[in-house]
């Protein structure tokens, strides 16, 4: 015969309890503790990334910024940035600056705030499932596998001047359930860089533009031409430089005002640029001076090219404003930078480029006028 069960104490009951009540505090406890750390390394991140961007001092820096550190540290799978740039005036001043926006394929430019897809009434940021025929525009190189997107509106003083777009593999990542506010967060303070970063590169422009006729000024043109030549130097290339002149401006002004002189300047100006390619430089020097900067070319290339200027200037009369008709002509020097020049500093270079140009074109001058003179 057996005996009877020992009697369970109700205290071994309680023991028990109370153990696995600890266990499950400890495991909460555990993992509050390592959200924390995740969410406190997280912010940090974050709060780097803030002052990259807040620190940087062009355009270029500010959305090469955006683009590398954003995806590393919001673990995302793809970010593109969308500016609204009515009449190209951003992409126009950045490309004049020198920004090369092949390397930016993420960045895009629309013309009006309405192609965003925003209420632009309330704009608030939009979590949902990737659809590429819906979101081709905000992702035109969409990685593989794709699948939700957080589309967020950068405003500034109520007004929308672009979009951050953000995209995950995962489909949970951006869903309508989820909060914005961190998004939201992140996006004025880009908002803010942007608009700072843009106006002080507006400003830079207009510091190097000649205002009367568009093109740059001789502050831009000397600054260029250092660049230039030690670009040059490195990569084993020629550059050559054009002195333009106007024939006998003074009596244009003289005979029929400084209006129609100024006419006179804008068209040479737009004439003269019609010849060139979008790597060179053209600028005006002061008065009815202007300059050319011809980026890989011989003194060969740029006589021909001066030529196609002097004739693109004089063979069509000038049709100004009030029904007048002008004749007008240039006279041109142009000089090469050569392989013996490269050995010596760089401003000195440019300097003596310069003056040859110069000297040429003073050639030209007091040989008849409308005409190219090559420096030997």
């Amino acid at each position: 015969m057996h005996p009877p069960d020992a009697a369970v104490s109700p205290h071994t009951y309680d023991q028990r309890d109370l153990v696995a009540e600890n266990e499950a505090l400890r495991a909460q406890v555990g993992y509050v503790m390592e959200q924390a750390q995740r969410n406190h390394e997280i912010m940090c991140r974050h709060q780097a990334f803030d002052l990259e961007i807040v620190g940087a001092s062009n355009f270029p820096q500010l959305v090469g910024t955006i683009f590398r550190l954003l995806p590393v540290i919001s673990d995302l799978d793809s970010v593109t940035l969308v500016l609204v740039d009515t009449d190209a005036d951003i992409y126009t001043v950045m490309h004049k600056l020198g920004i090369d926006f092949e390397t930016l394929p993420d960045l895009l430019f629309c013309e009006h705030a309405v192609e965003l897809g925003f209420d632009l009434e309330r704009a608030r940021p939009r979590l949902e499932p990737y659809a590429h025929a819906e979101h081709r525009s905000m992702f035109p190189h969409p990685p593989a596998g794709l699948q939700s997107v957080a589309l967020v509106p950068l405003l500034r003083n109520k007004r929308l001047i672009g979009s951050l777009n953000l995209g995950s593999r995962d489909i949970e990542r951006f869903t309508p359930a989820l909060g914005t506010d961190f998004v939201e967060h992140m996006a004025s303070i880009i908002a803010i860089c942007l608009e700072n970063v843009i106006s002080n590169e507006m400003l830079k422009y207009i510091g190097l533009t000649d205002p009367l006729t568009g093109i740059y000024n001789r502050r831009y043109i000397d600054r260029r031409l250092v660049e230039e030549i030690a670009r040059a130097r490195r990569q084993d290339y020629r550059i050559s430089f054009m002195f333009i002149d106007v024939d006998h401006f003074k009596q244009v002004n003289d005979s029929i005002g400084h209006q129609a002189g100024d006419d006179v300047l804008r068209e040479v100006a737009a004439r003269i640029k019609m010849e060139l390619r979008l790597s060179d430089a053209l600028a005006r020097f002061g008065g009815e001076e202007f300059v050319v900067l011809l980026i890989d070319a011989d003194l060969a290339a740029a006589a021909i090219v001066a030529d196609r200027i002097r004739a693109g200037v004089a063979d069509k009369p000038f049709d100004l404003a009030g029904g007048q008709c002008l004749d007008v002509s240039v006279s041109i020097g142009v000089a090469v930078l050569d392989d013996y020049a490269r050995d010596h500093a760089i401003e000195g270079v440019a300097q003596q480029l310069v003056a040859s140009a110069d000297a040429a074109l003073y050639q030209a001058k007091e040989t008849g006028r409308n005409r190219v003179v090559t420096a030997e």
